[in-house]
């Protein structure tokens, strides 16, 4: 009897389309199939938090609350140098203190490293925080209804076409203050899958990741297919940024960065503490 494909949500975004194009078109030998489901970020977290779904993309901002339940995959995901989100808003000099943020997510990675800067930039505090899908943040910014946003994915290449400024970089405060890498988005998937059904998908994720690598117009049509009408020099700017050494394996220092912020936010009260072996692998 044929096993049923894993249920594996990730974001339309072209990294993750990039990442997944050759798993989740069956091109991995001896790889799980997957049924895919095309969601945000902020979807993602909220289903791992429900326990929904047996792979996901979420924020690493997230782990604190799903690892319980869920295991870190070694590989997959977004981390990187330079890749951080921006806070973005109308005049290049605007103050925040007390004025509305639009945000993609509260449980976001994102979310996480602006709270961390704030904390250290912004005395008083910002006001109003308000979450909407990325893709409506710059919109919202340049038409008045919010002060500023907090942008991600491709926006780092589109924001100027917007009439925006970029305020403050969340990546550039992070790497100046700790000297790691951004750890921005992680692959997780249900530990009850069993150790080795984890360890096939982090080696399907890494293989998928290689040969998208080795010949990546391959993948350019699934890529520009959910990528929403964006360019493709844009797209490939964005999976340049986004997949990595880091997509293929976390590593020392990809451990180092996501222990480190997550460490940090505990001790700031943000997240909740992590168990001592929260993110060992099987």
């Amino acid at each position: 009897m044929t096993a049923a494909p894993l249920k594996i949500a990730y974001s339309p975004c072209p990294n993750d389309t990039f990442v997944f194009d050759a798993w989740a078109h069956g091109r991995i030998p001896g790889a799980p199939a997957l049924d895919v489901t095309f969601a945000d970020i902020d979807i993602t977290n909220g289903m791992a938090e429900r326990g929904e779904f047996d792979v996901l993309k979420v924020s690493y901002a997230v782990l604190p609350w799903v690892l319980d339940e869920y295991a870190l995959l070694p590989c997959g995901g977004a981390l990187g140098r330079g890749c951080g989100p921006l806070v973005l808003g109308r005049e290049p000099d605007a103050d925040l203190r007390g004025r509305t943020v639009a945000v993609p997510s509260e449980r976001s990675t994102a979310y996480l490293l602006f709270r961390l800067w704030t904390a250290d930039a912004v005395p008083g505090g910002v006001g109003e925080v308000v979450v909407m899908p990325f893709h409506e943040i710059m919109p919202a910014v340049r038409d008045g209804k919010v002060d500023a946003g907090l942008v991600i994915h491709e926006a780092r290449f589109t924001y100027q076409q917007y009439g925006l400024h970029s305020l403050a970089d969340m990546g550039e405060h992070w790497e100046t203050t700790t000297g790691l890498p951004i750890p921005l988005g992680a692959i997780i998937a249900k530990r009850s899958l069993g150790a080795d059904t984890l360890r096939l998908l982090a080696a399907s994720a890494r293989a998928s990741v290689k040969m998208a690598w080795d010949d990546p117009d391959v993948s350019l049509p699934y890529v520009l297919e959910h990528a929403q009408e964006m360019d493709p020099s844009v797209a490939n700017q964005h999976i340049g940024l986004y997949v990595n050494e880091f997509t293929h394996d976390l590593g020392d220092a990809g451990y180092a960065a996501v222990r480190g912020l997550l460490t940090r936010a505990a001790a700031e009260g943000l997240v909740p503490p992590l168990g001592r072996d929260a993110l060992s692998f099987v």
